[in-house]
């Protein structure tokens, strides 16, 4: 990651939990102590958003930190009474098209059996640190940490016009890293660890905004269908399966190889769900490469900018671009 990518990390983390050691600071981020510098220098000194302890732990000197929520993709609400809400409260929020991301770590139950609770902790955030690196190299954000589960969002607060592609890129990147993850955490030990996950991916329009009250507030909690949709749609995956419902596929078809896995039913969802499980990626990096290979369509009642187009192009060829072919139009 880069050092933006770092900061900006660290800067959520610390805004939600109000208070965190060097020492983690360094454990998660994998930080030696100039790079540790480098941080507290940008956060305490140019920012001013957090102050030294210690110099044992940074603080938080922002906004009071958010950890309320609106309801957990399980399915179990979280949201306070609306009675509670301060009169000061914005109803103010952003409606947005996401794309979210559910990601699950299987077989935790038996996880737990196996390993002491603090092996087991240590072990889930090397995976939540994994699935960090690769969601924040195509510039989604961890919303939550539910457990061993997590939610991403792709479209906010950034948005790109490729977010379903990016994800469904990161999903396959957090499959991938497993393998990695599973050998470096197992070396040393007598038995193979073989840690997997399953991913859900679904796209929809939600609402961003505040939600909660006094001090239990989120900033950017996300109000519609799409995440509970995500963590139903991740529920029908094969470990190590990335599976897509049909709004994100038409999002990314072309630009990766997808099974159809048929209309499935999903729990609190009225009506069957078309799903798919993303193969791999295809050769084409964009939709205008997908559009290529199905074939462009004519332009039609655009005469007069065909015959500008015309005329530049042959312009050009006479002002000496000689190897330049003739247009034989669209």
């Amino acid at each position: 990651m880069s050092f933006d990518e770092v900061l900006a990390q660290v800067t959520e983390l610390l805004r939600r939990e109000g208070r965190i050691s060097y020492r983690a600071l360094k454990r998660r981020f994998s930080l030696d102590d100039e790079y540790l510098t480098d941080l507290k220098a940008e956060l305490i000194d140019a920012k001013r958003l957090a102050t030294d302890e210690n110099g044992i732990v940074l603080v938080w000197a922002g906004a009071s930190p958010q950890i309320g929520t609106t309801e957990d993709p399980r399915g179990n609400s979280q949201v306070e009474s609306g009675a509670n809400l301060p009169a000061t409260l914005s109803n103010e929020g952003e409606r947005r098209q996401l794309t979210v991301m559910f990601c699950d770590l299987v077989g935790s139950t038996h996880l737990s059996e196996l390993f002491d609770p603090e092996e087991l902790r240590d072990l889930i955030r090397a995976y939540q640190q994994v699935c960090s690196r690769v969601i924040a190299r195509f510039d989604g954000r961890i919303a939550k940490y539910l457990g061993d589960g997590l939610l991403a969002y792709f479209g906010y607060p950034r948005a790109h016009e490729d977010e379903a592609p990016r994800a469904v890129r990161a999903a396959l990147g957090i499959v991938a890293a497993m393998g990695t993850l599973n050998a470096q955490v197992g070396r040393g030990r007598k038995a193979a660890i073989s840690l997997k996950v399953r991913l859900g991916i679904h796209t929809g329009l939600v609402v961003v905004g505040e939600m909660g009250g006094g001090e239990f507030r989120e900033q950017s909690a996300i109000v519609g269908e799409t995440p509970n949709a995500a963590a139903r749609v991740q529920e029908q995956a094969e470990p190590d399966c990335v599976v897509i419902s049909a709004a994100t596929y038409q999002l990314v078809r072309g630009l990766f190889v997808c099974e159809s896995l048929g209309a499935r039913p999903l729990k609190g969802i009225s009506t069957p769900v078309v799903l798919y499980r993303v193969v791999r990626e295809t050769e084409a990096h964009s939709r205008f490469d997908v559009a290529i290979q199905a074939g462009l369509m004519p332009l039609v009642g655009r005469e007069h900018e065909s015959g500008i187009l015309f005329e530049r192009w042959e312009r050009a060829r006479r002002s000496g671009y000689r190897k330049i072919p003739p247009c034989a139009g669209f």
